[in-house]
């Protein structure tokens, strides 16, 4: 039986820094699957990390199909999935109204129908000893106006990898929510179309390295935390989030229209 690892989004950002952690691990797996869309860049990171376990594996996660193709490709050999990193995210900074009905759809398949469905495929070949991560964000922690969308995805990861950590106990697998705040990715650029790709004021200050957050997280991890806030910052969020109020919070959130 060969034990894998299989990471989405893993062609930049936090993705692409677990994969070079996992890359670090000469004897954890036997083979290391990179999902992303951008055959290209999972192509140079293979290349780059010079790691013949590393499997490039082309899939848009937004395509109906694409848990078709995973489990397929799961059924060809006897694989253990040691570890599944749920880190594909997509997420637009703007209001309900302001954004596409495809746009908006997206955000939902990718961020929540997605990784529930790689998790429900991938149970079967974990075994004890096995582990998850999905990657949520501490947007999690209340509603945010003008990235609705976003931080309701990502309460919904936080609240199912709980419960599915709960679930999976008496087998042995270890499921760990991950969620840390601004992290210095494209995703910032992406999220405001190309309109805000540095972080300024007081954001500069919190954010977050990705490959500090993937060393970080991989430790909770295999702790055996089920959920884990990455960041002072963060975690005095969270704290508030759990004696304020969150209709006094949100009177402090403006939006432009």
């Amino acid at each position: 039986m060969k034990d894998i690892a299989i990471v989405t989004g893993a062609s930049s950002g936090i993705g692409k820094a677990y994969v070079r952690e996992l890359s670090q691990d000469k004897n954890g797996y036997e083979q290391i699957w990179v999902v992303a869309r951008r055959e290209e860049k999972l192509l140079e990171l293979k290349s780059s990390l010079e790691d013949a376990r590393i499997v490039p594996v082309v899939l848009d996660l937004n395509s109906p199909s694409f848990a078709d193709e995973i489990e397929k490709k799961l059924r060809e050999d006897e694989y253990n999935v040691k570890l599944l990193i749920n880190c594909a995210g997509l997420g637009k900074r703007a209001l309900v109204e302001d954004q596409s009905v495809q746009a908006l759809g997206a955000t939902l398949d990718v961020n929540c129908r997605a990784l529930t469905l790689l998790a429900r495929i991938c149970i079967p070949y974990m075994h004890k000893g096995s582990g998850m991560i999905n990657v949520a964000s501490s947007a999690a922690f209340l509603p945010q106006p003008g990235f609705s969308v976003y931080a309701a995805s990502k309460s919904y990861v936080t609240s199912f990898s709980r419960a599915l950590a709960v679930e999976l106990q008496p087998s042995g697998i270890v499921v760990t929510a991950v969620c840390p705040g601004p992290v210095d990715t494209e995703f910032q650029a992406n999220a405001t179309d190309g309109k805000a790709s540095e972080f300024t004021g007081f954001r500069k200050y919190i954010v977050a390295d990705p490959v500090k957050l993937a060393a970080a997280s991989l430790k909770a991890h295999r702790s055996g935390r089920n959920l884990y806030v990455y960041g002072i910052s963060q975690k005095m969020l969270h704290l508030a989030s759990k004696i304020v109020p969150i209709s006094l919070m949100l009177k402090f959130m403006k939006v432009k229209k």
